[in-house]
């Protein structure tokens, strides 16, 4: 079956990627790490080029992006209330071993006479930075919500994107005591599902949002199943993993953000490239937070439809048909 509509009267790609219901689960970004940075607005090549400080962390965002999914750069805007003056703050979630329920932060207020300095080590061992120690904020199991607005990038992620983010950092950063903070962040990937957020340290990625379920992803006390059409996926997990865990968590409710766990494709579709198989089947590992019981599941995840998707926003850009798929055939084992 294939749903099309008119993208006559639209320009925006989140716009008919929503309207003609595609499913964002399976588009969360994978690494093994994260490097988030500060970084003053506007995110333009002229302002990257002009300014010495963001240059700095332009070259090694760049240098980053030629490595392959090691670690995956964001930049985030300066906030009054967040922000140290003279200090860029540095962000650096990992995965502490393959089998993990959420990323370890480390976090930073490096001073910008030494952003040079720390861009050169990060580049040569992001896994040793004991030299900036002295500048290690202390772990207060802060959360944080990023925001995409970067227009530059797509208008949809700015158009759609900036309003979440002001609902989200008035109404629930600014209430929560200092355990919340909320960023207006650079691209986190598939504009299309605009307004996208990206929530650490549990890494699960979001899309399409509307300011009425915000709450329910905050604060976690309704059940998971509002939040399906709005899952991206966990960013620990590749895409076919990513669509069998989204069912599994329905399944279990919020406890499933506290398991370890880890997902691997052992058996695709041969005809098909990843981006674009007919089906795949799954195994995805956990652990009880109290390690009391381990176990596996199993799935088969299949292609039932198509619908029609525009990936950048414009008057002049393609409708592209993409594959919708469903889970089949999941079953649990305890060992």
């Amino acid at each position: 079956m294939t749903t099309q509509k008119s993208s006559t009267n639209h320009q925006f790609c989140s716009v008919i990627s929503k309207a003609n219901g595609e499913d964002p689960i399976g588009s969360a970004s994978t690494t093994h790490a994260w490097l988030v940075m500060e970084a003053a607005l506007p995110w333009t090549e002229e302002h990257l080029h002009s300014d010495p400080i963001l240059n700095e962390i332009h070259e090694l965002f760049h240098k980053l992006d030629d490595r392959p999914a090691s670690v995956m750069p964001i930049a985030i805007a300066p906030d009054k209330e967040y922000s140290v003056p003279g200090h860029i703050r540095v962000l650096y979630y990992q995965r502490p071993e393959d089998h993990f329920a959420q990323f370890s932060k480390q976090e930073f207020l490096i001073p910008e006479s030494l952003i040079s300095q720390f861009a050169t080590a990060f580049t040569q061992a992001p896994q040793d930075l004991n030299q900036f120690a002295a500048y290690l904020q202390p772990d207060n199991h802060i959360r944080d919500l990023l925001v995409c607005t970067h227009g530059d990038v797509d208008v949809a992620c700015s158009r759609f994107g900036y309003p979440i983010y002001q609902k989200l950092r008035q109404d629930d950063a600014a209430t929560s005591t200092g355990k919340l903070r909320v960023w207006r962040c650079s691209h986190i990937g598939a504009h299309q599902f605009a307004p996208t957020l990206f929530d650490l340290p549990t890494g699960q990625f979001w899309g399409h949002l509307e300011p009425s379920i915000l709450s329910v992803l905050v604060r976690r006390d309704n059940p998971v199943e509002h939040l399906r059409q709005f899952y991206r996926g966990w960013s620990g997990m590749t895409k076919f993993a990513q669509i069998v865990e989204r069912e599994i968590w329905l399944q279990q409710g919020w406890d499933w953000l506290n398991y370890k766990k880890s997902g691997e494709v052992i058996a695709q579709d041969p005809i098909h490239d990843e981006w674009n198989a007919d089906w795949a089947e799954v195994r995805i590992d956990f652990t009880s937070p109290d390690n009391s019981t381990q176990g596996s599941y199993f799935a088969r995840v299949e292609a039932y439809a198509q619908v029609m998707t525009l990936f950048n926003s414009g008057h002049e850009q393609p409708l592209e048909a993409v594959k919708q798929y469903r889970v089949n055939q999941l079953t649990k084992t305890i060992i």
